[in-house]
């Protein structure tokens, strides 16, 4: 997608943090956003907040009839959506304490479960229109397994796994996928950390690194690239090598 002007862009998980960001900056660029979270509220102001010319559609990630019942009203609207961004993530502090697995099932549903269904729903769509964009966001969290990193770790390998199905199924069909691996990005989420977060952004740097994702033909958007290459170094070494080094920061972070 070279341009972005007058593209229609659905970004499911803008009510705050990175999301609400992206919209703004999208918006500027000429956008014609939907505008998708759970808090309907959030979204009525975001979109006030930008001119109120876009489409708020409420959705529960969760619930594979709610993302449905969205699609079945943005084609009511519009006769083509040409990107999809799936940004909604449940994230618990690293802090080495037991997990309620009603909570893990929570996040998992939610990380996971939620892009699943908005994959599914939004493919007979770019099929039969024969291009689409879909954009999923997981994490530099998802390179490896981190110390007291689970399960939110897991969730986010799981979504560039699949990023990475996509890719190699969807292309021939003109159908373009990409997975956004940010750093530390100051959102509510990273606001829960109790710990130094190097090389941390603000979400209208992250929002711009993401719409030069949008507009190029790279697959793994991520940022900031001081902090993501030291991760992709992690991620490359051998087993035994990265196992002694967690050994060493579990054991400064349990300090």
């Amino acid at each position: 997608m070279k341009d972005i002007n007058g593209k229609v862009i659905w970004i499911i998980g803008c009510s705050s943090g990175i999301g609400f960001a992206l919209a703004k900056e999208l918006s500027e660029l000429g956008a014609i956003l939907i505008l998708s979270a759970r808090r309907e509220n959030k979204l009525e102001d975001l979109n006030n907040n930008l001119g109120g010319n876009h489409l708020v559609c409420p959705v529960d990630v969760e619930s594979h009839k709610s993302l449905i019942n969205a699609v079945n009203i943005i084609k009511e609207i519009y006769p083509n959506i040409d990107s999809a961004i799936f940004l909604p993530a449940i994230y618990l502090p690293h802090d080495g304490n037991k997990k309620d697995i009603k909570i893990i099932h929570k996040m998992l549903s939610v990380n996971i479960g939620g892009a699943f269904n908005m994959v599914d729903v939004l493919l007979p769509i770019f099929e039969k229109q024969k291009f689409g964009q879909i954009i999923l966001c997981a994490s530099v969290a998802g390179y490896r397994g981190l110390p007291m990193g689970q399960p939110y770790c897991a969730s986010k390998a799981a979504i560039i796994s699949y990023a990475e199905s996509l890719k190699t199924e969807l292309e021939h069909k003109n159908i373009d996928v990409k997975v956004i691996n940010p750093g530390f990005v100051r959102t509510p989420l990273t606001d829960k950390n109790d710990f130094p977060m190097p090389m941390i952004i603000e979400p209208d740097i992250a929002a711009k690194a993401i719409i030069r994702g949008i507009k190029s033909r790279v697959f793994e958007i991520h940022f900031p690239k001081k902090f993501t290459y030291i991760m992709k170094i992690l991620h490359i070494l051998p087993a035994p090598l990265y196992f002694f080094i967690m050994r060493i920061i579990q054991k400064f972070i349990k300090k």
